[in-house]
């Protein structure tokens, strides 16, 4: 027993030694922070850049108008491209067509037509870039939107005006071409194929 102990006491120090010098293990890396959730809107440079394709670069008031409405509204979600021609003389009418550009579910052609009643008189054409907020699905775009809308140009020149159905906002962006001038109301009802009757 006496032998024992003295050998334990004897390979002490060199135990102690061995467990000083084993080699500690490495400390596990930290985890990476999980990517970013890939942005599901439009920013407001990638907006301008797009309506200046449409309007032409450096176009006059359209910068105003998209700041001013990204102020307003924040960043869309989708927008739309298109071409309008319409007419009126108390009773309107008013047809479009272009494409859809949606952030999550891409691009498709789509459709416009739409009825006004008002003190309205004349005929324009116009390119149209409109912004679109809150559409999470692109098949609840095909609804009647309400629009009132006073316009007062000659010869061309920027408007824009705000339709809204539920938590869906539209914002035409338009350059005019012809005459028109007066206050009109009615709505934009927005279809996947092209009508003859605006209704």
């Amino acid at each position: 027993m006496a032998v024992a102990l003295v050998g334990l006491l004897a390979a002490g120090p060199a135990l102690a030694q061995e467990a000083q010098t084993a080699p500690v293990p490495a400390p596990a890396p930290a985890a990476a922070p999980p990517p970013p959730l890939a942005t599901q809107t439009y920013a407001e440079e990638d907006v301008l850049g797009a309506a200046e394709d449409v309007f032409g670069k450096g176009a006059e008031g359209l910068a105003e108008i998209v700041r001013k409405t990204f102020k307003d509204r924040g960043q869309p979600n989708a927008y739309i491209v298109g071409r309008e021609a319409g007419g009126a003389f108390i009773v309107g009418v008013r047809y479009g067509s272009g494409m859809l550009y949606h952030k999550v579910e891409g691009e498709r052609k789509i459709h416009w037509t739409g009825p006004s009643v008002g003190f309205d008189i004349g005929g324009d054409g116009s390119k149209v870039f409109a912004l679109v907020y809150n559409l999470n699905d692109t098949e609840d775009l095909y609804r009647r939107y309400p629009a009132a809308e006073g316009k007062a140009y000659l010869i061309g020149g920027f408007t824009a005006n705000y339709l809204q159905r539920d938590n869906i906002v539209i914002v035409p962006i338009k350059l005019g071409v012809g005459w028109r001038l007066g206050l009109n109301g009615g709505y934009l009802k927005f279809s996947k194929k092209g009508k003859v009757l605006p209704f």
